[in-house]
């Protein structure tokens, strides 16, 4: 078995779903195992190490926000990434994937091309599968966020963001599509034993929006916020 390739547990209790999302997994060159239930899943989970987990939401015996606590119950599983599979129809049930520490959802149905694009899109997110070396400017189209200078620029010209505004911008840009709880903003970028207003972030939000484009910055309803660059 090829040890440098990107393993993925595949969790949903529908076969012909399931035969379909593991044969363009494979064909895609990743190393998949396939669990039809949630106890299932955990067990696999301890020898197999996966670097990404997608779970079905809807599933007998443990449903897939219930597969999901328990992951992020083990410290052995911090790296583990979650994406859920959900019907277009249950936001609730997204916001409650999200809340439960998933970190992206995958509406059903969708395109095996679509599926493809954004499976590699959150594997982006995993810290042991990104370059080792500190990548000091991120760079989306013609955004660019230089983090050691504190500058930002978009197609080339110089955009004047205030000190939070641009920690803020650089936080969420870090790494993008992972929706952050308001609470995790408010600790990193102004720090856990800092007291400020509740309407703190919105307000940073708006102003970033205004000076950035209102498209990067995505609101989840409920949860949080995500930079977007898709």
């Amino acid at each position: 078995m090829n040890q440098d390739k990107i393993k993925i547990l595949l969790v949903d209790d529908e076969e012909d779903i399931l035969e379909i999302l593991e044969y363009n997994l494979l064909k895609a060159n990743y190393e998949v195992k396939t669990a039809l239930n949630g106890e299932v899943a955990l067990q696999i989970l301890k020898e197999f190490s996966p670097h990404l987990v997608i779970l079905d939401i809807m599933m007998p015996q443990l449903n897939g926000i219930e597969v999901c606590q328990k992951i992020r119950e083990n410290a052995s599983f911090n790296t583990v990434l979650i994406t859920f599979l959900t019907a277009k129809s249950e936001s609730f049930t997204q916001i409650t994937a999200l809340e439960a520490g998933g970190d992206d959802y995958i509406t059903k149905p969708i395109k095996p091309a679509v599926f493809l694009s954004r499976v590699k899109a959150i594997l982006r997110r995993h810290e042991n599968l990104r370059p080792h070396e500190i990548t000091k400017t991120l760079r989306f189209g013609t955004l660019e966020i230089n983090k050691e200078n504190y500058n930002v620029s978009i197609a080339g010209k110089a955009i004047s963001l205030a000190k939070k505004e641009f920690e803020l911008l650089a936080f969420l840009a870090n790494k993008p599509g992972r929706v952050y709880r308001r609470q995790e903003i408010l600790d990193n970028v102004w720090g856990v034993n800092v007291r400020v207003g509740d309407r703190t972030i919105d307000v940073h939000i708006r102003k970033l929006r205004e000076k950035v484009g209102d498209h990067f910055i995505v609101t989840i309803k409920g949860v949080g916020y995500k930079f977007d660059f898709s």
